[in-house]
This record gives structure tokens, sequence and C-alpha cells, in this order.
């Protein structure tokens, strides 16, 4: 069974928490935090602009020392931003998150951000996904004998 990204988006949702440019970091864990997120699109208007990650506050905010509470998103985001579309296969989903070294990408369809996923929705339909195929395989199994 091959999953599309456009499947996950039906059941999760295409709401997309962000964030813009010049929000501080202490205002975007509290929203990430508040909606136990681990990343923020960073928009201006409707364009990509970077992500900011649990990953870019531990490296750029805590180990080099700056205020969460004075520096913006800006300063200390992911400017270069993978994403994938509705119809990328999960499989394709988590190559590109390994190649990148990312837990979450946008989802754009003709430009347009339509979505985020996490590696955790992915990896959740992969599982459920391999279910599926060993429930209809033992049951072709059983019908055999």
């Amino acid at each position: 069974m091959k999953t599309r990204i456009s499947e996950i988006l039906q059941k999760k949702g295409k709401n997309v928490f962000s964030a813009a440019p010049k929000t501080t970091v202490f205002e975007a864990i509290r929203l990430m935090a508040g909606n136990k997120i681990g990343a923020l699109l960073v928009l201006e208007g409707e364009r990509i602009v970077g992500i900011f990650t649990e990953r870019d506050y531990l490296n750029k905010i805590i180990l080099e020392g700056h205020s969460s509470k004075e520096t913006p998103v800006k300063d200390v985001m992911t400017s270069k931003v993978a994403f994938i579309t509705p119809d990328t296969l999960i499989e394709e989903g988590l190559a590109v998150m390994t190649e990148k070294r990312c837990r979450h990408l946008p989802v754009l369809d003709n430009k347009k951000l339509v979505g985020v996923v996490s590696i955790g929705d992915l990896v959740r339909q992969v599982i459920k996904d391999q279910k599926i195929t060993i429930d209809s395989l033992t049951e072709y199994i059983s019908l055999s004998y």
C-alpha cells in the first residue's frame, strides 16, 4: 500500500503554526509548548522564509548564550527549508527527512502552503500500513490451509 502525504493531511488536518520573522524566540517557544509541537514555520505573509525548531533553540540560543526574550526567530531559524507536495509518497518524505536531517516538512501544492508533516506523522502511517499488510497476509495464509 502506497500512502501519499495528502492522506495524512486529510486525517491530521492542515493547521499550520507559524511565526513572523520578528517574533521573539521566547514567544515562539511559548507557542510551540502550548500546542505541543516541535517546529514553527516562519512566514512573511504567505511566503516561507524559514523554520524554527527545538533544535534551533538548543543550538543557537541556549548553547550560544543568547536571550530568548530579545532574539527574533529570524536570527536563529533555519532558512533553507526542504518541502514536499501532497502527492509525495510517505517513503519519499522519510527519505527527504533523512537526507536533510530534519523532522518537519512543509507541504506545498503549486507553491502554496497546505500543511506540515512531522516524522512522527509519517512513521505512524508506515506502522499502520505495515499492520494492514501483515493482517492481510495472515488472513490469506489462514485461508490457504
